[in-house]
């Protein structure tokens, strides 16, 4: 599966990355923001930690 000729796992994977990287500068209070956010987009991280997990599941 692609979009614009490129993987979506592939996507999902950086927007994984970029995602654990947020969570951890903003756990270790190198980012400061409304602990709000770090919830949010920890759940987001989750979701698309869970898709990223199944589509490569899927593509193999």
């Amino acid at each position: 599966m692609t979009v614009a000729g490129i993987s979506l796992v592939l996507i999902l994977g950086v927007i994984n990355l970029l995602l654990v990287l947020f969570q951890v500068g903003t756990g270790k209070r190198w980012l400061k923001v409304n602990f709000a956010w770090h919830r949010r987009l920890g759940v987001a991280l989750l979701l698309t930690a869970l898709l990223h997990a199944g589509l490569a599941y899927l593509s193999r």
